[in-house]
C-alpha cells in the first residue's frame, strides 16, 4: 500500500485530522503537520510536502487549507508537482486520469468532510491514462 504525505494549515487542520483518524486509510499517511489548529503559514506546509513529492519515495500527497487556492498555487511552483484543487469526485478522477495529478488539494471551507473523503478515495484509486495526455504533461516543466 503506497504511503501518502499530508499537510494542512490551521484552516485545514480539522479535515486533515478526519482523514488521518479514518480507520480505512489511517496507516497510509505521513503527517507533515501542523499538529494543532494554531495559526500557521500555508506556504511552509505546501513547500515541505512538495519537496517530498519531488525528491522521495512518496508519490502522492494531500494539501488542505481554507480555500485550497493558496496551497495549490505554492505547490505548483515546484517541478514535477501537479497539484489539483478538487471540489468533487469528477474533478479528482479527471485530475488523475488526464493530468496525472500527484497532489490532491482541498478547501476545507468549501467542501464537506464526506465529499472530501470521496474525493480522496477517487484520487487514490484512479490511474493516469497516459497516451494523448502525456505530450501535454511533458510541457509542464518547460513553461516559463
Amino acid at each position: 500500500m503506497e504511503k501518502i504525505v499530508i499537510a494542512s494549515d490551521h484552516a485545514g487542520f480539522e479535515l486533515k485530522k478526519i482523514f488521518i483518524d479514518n480507520s480505512e486509510i489511517k496507516s497510509r499517511f505521513l503527517d507533515l503537520g501542523p499538529f494543532s489548529s494554531e495559526s500557521v503559514d500555508y506556504p511552509d506546509y505546501a513547500k515541505k510536502l512538495s519537496l517530498l513529492i519531488q525528491t522521495s519515495e512518496y508519490k502522492k500527497g494531500v494539501l488542505i487549507c481554507g480555500s485550497g487556492i493558496g496551497m495549490s498555487m505554492v505547490a505548483n511552483r515546484f517541478d514535477n508537482v501537479r497539484a489539483a484543487l478538487c471540489m468533487n469526485q469528477e474533478m479528482a478522477r479527471l485530475s488523475r486520469q488526464h493530468n496525472n495529478a500527484n497532489i490532491l488539494v482541498l478547501g476545507s471551507r468549501l467542501i464537506s468532510a464526506a465529499e472530501a473523503i470521496k474525493c480522496l478515495i477517487v484520487f487514490l484509486d484512479t490511474n493516469y491514462e497516459g497516451g494523448r495526455h502525456q505530450a501535454r504533461l511533458d510541457k509542464f516543466n518547460l513553461v516559463g
